[in-house]
């Protein structure tokens, strides 16, 4: 039977639960870090985690800053920047998750490429075997 649950759209998943919800993510990437012998999806939930962190950090902290106005006495230009930056940040969250979603499909597997960078460089057997060699 053929896998259909690759690893390219395991991590897909764990990119789209961090940007669906916070507890989504918790379930996923807590499931992938914890129970997963895969050290490509646990390496992709500990990004995804930071990533997710960043962005709600920065939203708290804008709520923050919302609130602090309400009790301050409602200032609109102060709303009205707020309301900017809650675009700007939505506009840089959902373009940061759809990049990291197409790098997870479409890009290399992390172990793929460490493979090839080690099979370039040469291993200390082989580089004391060309130093013989010469001999």
């Amino acid at each position: 039977m053929k896998k259909i649950w690759t690893n390219r759209w395991k991590k897909a998943l764990i990119w789209f639960s961090g940007y669906f919800s916070l507890i989504a993510f918790a379930i996923v990437g807590g499931y992938a870090i914890v129970k997963s012998e895969d050290d490509d999806l646990r390496y992709t939930a500990k990004n995804a985690f930071f990533v997710v962190l960043i962005f709600a950090a920065i939203g708290a902290f804008i709520s923050v800053l919302s609130s602090i106005n309400s009790l301050a006495g409602y200032n609109a230009t102060f709303a009205n920047i707020l309301s900017w930056v809650r675009f700007i940040v939505l506009i840089a969250e959902t373009t940061v998750y759809v990049v990291f979603i197409l790098l997870s499909l479409f890009g290399g597997d992390r172990t793929q490429q460490q493979e090839v960078k080690n099979s370039e460089t040469p291993t200390e057997s082989q580089k004391t075997d060309n130093n013989t060699d010469k001999d």
